[in-house]
């Protein structure tokens, strides 16, 4: 924790003098379209420890979609199913498989939010949109970034309902013990070859993050593979975006390979804080979580040179 306050009063200093233009407040929620909504929350509950949250589908009046909204502390992590052929959810799922397709951040203006950053350049995915119902309204707009993901902008001041508009509290008996997981720390997007300095752009110009930490293919690789990574962040660094891309070795790289598998650019993987990592990994362990297993000494040795 210390080293996250450490970053995040750097960063502040990075931005002290300048307009955020574009204020987050954090993570609001993280969106995955999959073949199987309902036995992947099921997954998540049992194995990670999330509790069920809310709910929409055919019971709510959808008849597009249903998303089931886990939760456990400050991560919110929603999974969505298409309930018709016809569904644009479906031509995601069948190339890409299961994935992210929304990264939500929790603003205070969703307005304001979009229009700074589509007059910057970004695409636009979703015009600002109120929501409402009987506990208020929402506020969310949308942009395009690398892939077919997405940011939408979420402005919920004015709502006090469980989660949006058309959602319903998701009651069940079944909520195992959370495993310790706290909130998102980061998410790392991987883009194509020679494309990561024009996403660094992109986050620099279209939503005012800085480039804070750089890793090239002489300081992350192994014998037979390499990748290279800048780290983006906003202003009080509470979003982090690591954007990674491949690099020449003897075989290929695991992004080169993500980028095979999952047919394109996409966000590779969500890193969660934790504030016992000993004992959040040995309850995800008990309940079937598989690991990588221990990297050689030689790794832990070489970190300090990697990371001066």
């Amino acid at each position: 924790m210390k080293d996250i306050k450490n970053v995040e009063y750097g960063l502040e200093k990075i931005f002290e003098g300048a307009q955020d233009f574009l204020p987050l407040l954090g993570t609001d929620y993280v969106e995955f379209y999959v073949g199987n909504a309902k036995q992947a929350a099921h997954f998540y509950k049992t194995a990670f420890g999330f509790q069920s949250y809310a709910y929409k589908g055919l019971e709510t009046g959808c008849k597009e979609y249903a998303s089931y909204v886990l939760k456990q502390d400050k991560i919110r992590l929603v999974l969505t199913t298409p309930l018709n052929s016809k569904s644009p959810i479906n031509e995601h799922i069948v190339k890409h498989g299961d994935g992210v397709k929304v990264i939500a951040l929790w603003v205070e203006d969703a307005t304001k939010s979009w229009e700074e950053t589509t007059k910057r350049g970004a695409k636009s995915f979703m015009e600002p949109t109120v929501e409402k119902d009987e506990h208020g309204e929402v506020v969310r707009s949308g942009i395009y970034t690398y892939g077919e993901t997405v940011h939408i902008f979420v402005e919920r001041k004015n709502y006090n309902g469980v989660f949006l508009p058309g959602y319903k509290k998701w009651e069940s008996d079944y909520n195992p013990e959370p495993t310790g997981l706290k909130f998102i720390d980061h998410m790392v997007g991987n883009v194509g070859w020679n494309e990561m300095n024009q996403w660094v752009k992109f986050y620099e110009d279209v939503m005012g993050f800085v480039n804070f930490l750089s890793f090239d293919d002489k300081q992350i690789h192994t014998e037979y593979s390499a990748l290279m990574s800048k780290v983006m962040s906003n202003g009080n660094g509470r979003i982090k975006f690591p954007i990674n891309e491949p690099a020449e070795g003897k075989k290929k790289s695991q992004i080169e390979e993500y980028l095979d598998f999952y047919e394109g650019p996409g966000a590779q993987h969500i890193a969660v804080a934790t504030d016992d990592i000993i004992t959040t990994v040995a309850k995800l362990r008990a309940r079937g979580v598989e690991f990588l297993s221990t990297p050689p000494e030689e790794y832990y040795r070489a970190v300090p040179g990697r990371l001066e």
